[in-house]
């Protein structure tokens, strides 16, 4: 067999992402009764495991719950590059925000990459970190003179930054800024790391144990799906996308975008460095230690959560793009992740809204969550301790820019009502020809059901309502899951909840044995 067949065959499989697949799964146990914290941390990836360890280090007593198993969400399905380079961010937040602020985001996200190498080299965490210079690259004439000011702006903030016209890549390009003394390294390793420090002491980690509701009040009580309260006079919400409507109105602040990820064993030596090009498509490159050798990250093919085409299709262009340009051997994982994306492209990291008191949130990363996670749970860490942060203003979940995100709310905005009525609308085939492996979204008097059939032949039937707040679901062919386009809730072929905001499952109808 060709090795491009043999590659092929991996489009069949699910996904599974490297860094979940190269580690030992957790075994916390799940709140079974109430209790009580100083914080309570909503949420098991990098801003809730980070800041649960900052704060208890200061001798708070934090409780951590998850929906899931802790670090096996967008925090294990990144490219995990440690850098302050998001992008051409710092001439953008210069020119619609101000310097000073251009000069704060600089300086938090500079200082996550050396508080993770501090963290590394002090607990010796064997999480194969690196460091490596960052490039933003371009082919395409419109975007050099971006990257000539990208470099000086960020050169000015006090970044390690300069500006090139070739890279270490093997075709050319028009221009290119680097920004040195960034880094990498494999998230589970150096988070499950963390975790293991935070249990003991009063303090606790809680896996399978979603949080449905919060009430305010001091303290605040987090309501589980068990019914079990978390009574803290603190709470972080670090649940990915906000697990809670209450007020701040983030359902319209926030859209989410996915992601596909290979990872390839080439024949020719990678260079050192982490690349992204400037134009779209994204392509995403670097390498990272495997076994005795190593793999290449391709990385890219974003798109609204459900509102992507054949998303296998994604997975096939990485493919494409890795052939033109290396001897690809072999990709023995490949995965997608999503993240949410703000109005202007800055995080919400601070209170939930001005009026409520020691409740906090970190969202909206975009895609540049290793810093921007470290940096959250660096603020929240300082506004518990001291009462305020540094980097709070250009960070705030109640800042107004009216300049960076008035356009994209209408555009989002608009986009969300769209899929809501065209979702209802759509006409539905009558006919059930649904082959193994495949879903389609059927009629069944009058109702839209969506329907699964899985490789023994077992079909699966489940309302495409989300439950978060009510668009209609799109089959994700590449994840086999429900994807909503709306607010990117995720849900399994059966209808359990893959990823919120949603807090509840979709109904299932029935299951169809084999025909």
């Amino acid at each position: 067999m060709s090795v491009d067949n043999t590659m092929n065959d991996i489009f069949i499989q699910q996904p599974t992402s490297y860094w979940i697949a190269s580690t030992s799964e957790t075994t916390y146990s799940s709140l079974e009764k109430d209790i009580e914290a100083d914080v309570a941390i909503v949420g098991g990836g990098m801003v809730g495991i980070t800041c649960a360890y900052l704060l208890k280090k200061e001798g708070f007593k934090v409780a951590v719950i998850e929906a899931d198993r802790i670090v096996q969400g967008t925090s294990a399905k990144t490219t995990a590059k440690i850098t302050s380079q998001h992008g051409l961010i710092y001439e953008k937040i210069k020119s619609q925000m101000g310097e000073e602020k251009a000069k704060q985001y600089a300086d938090a996200n500079e200082s996550a990459i050396h508080m993770i190498a501090k963290l590394v080299k002090e607990k010796s965490i064997d999480c194969d970190f690196e460091w490596q210079p960052a490039y933003v690259f371009t082919q395409e004439d419109k975007y050099v003179e971006k990257i000539m000011n990208e470099a000086k702006t960020a050169s000015d903030l006090g970044i390690q930054a300069s500006y090139l016209e070739e890279i270490p890549l093997p075709f050319p390009v028009k221009a290119a800024v680097r920004f040195d003394h960034q880094a990498q390294f494999h998230p589970r390793k150096y988070l499950l790391s963390l975790a293991k420090e935070i249990p003991g002491a009063g303090c606790h980690i809680f896996e399978m144990t979603r949080a449905v509701d919060i009430q305010e009040g001091a303290p605040y009580k987090i309501i589980t799906d068990k019914d079990i309260k978390i009574t803290a006079p603190r709470v972080v919400i670090a649940s990915h996308y906000p697990f809670c409507n209450l007020r701040g109105l983030y359902a319209a602040r926030i859209y989410v975008e996915r992601s596909y990820i290979l990872a390839a064993k080439v024949k020719e030596e990678f260079p050192q460095g982490m690349f992204i090009n400037a134009e779209n498509p994204t392509r995403s490159l670097r390498s990272q230690k495997y076994k005795n050798d190593r793999l290449v990250l391709f990385a890219g093919e974003h798109h609204k959560t459900g509102q992507g085409a054949n998303t296998i299709h994604h997975y096939k262009n990485l493919k494409d793009f890795a052939q033109q340009n290396y001897t690809v051997e072999d990709i023995p994982y490949r995965w997608s992740a999503q993240d949410c994306m703000t109005l202007d492209d800055i995080p919400y990291v601070g209170l939930y809204t001005s009026d409520t008191p020691d409740l906090y949130v970190a969202t909206g990363f975009g895609k540049w969550g290793m810093t921007n996670s470290t940096v959250s749970a660096m603020m929240i860490k300082d506004m518990i301790v001291k009462g305020s942060s540094p980097w709070e203003p250009v960070y705030s979940p109640s800042r107004f820019t009216p300049v960076a995100s008035a356009k994209n709310f209408i555009v989002e905005n608009a986009n969300v009502a769209k899929e809501l009525i065209e979702g209802k609308l759509i006409p539905v085939p009558d006919e059930l020809d649904i082959q193994n492996g495949e879903a389609k979204v059927i009629g069944i008097e009058g109702k839209k059901v969506g329907a699964y059939r899985d490789e023994e032949g077992k079909l699966h039937l489940v309302d495409t309502t989300c439950t978060h707040l009510g668009c209609e679901l799109h089959w994700n062919a590449a994840e086999r899951s429900w994807d909503c386009p709306c607010h990117g809730s995720r849900f399994t072929y059966d209808g359990q909840i893959a990823e919120g905001p949603a807090l509840h499952p979709l109904k299932k109808l029935f299951q169809q044995q084999n025909q």
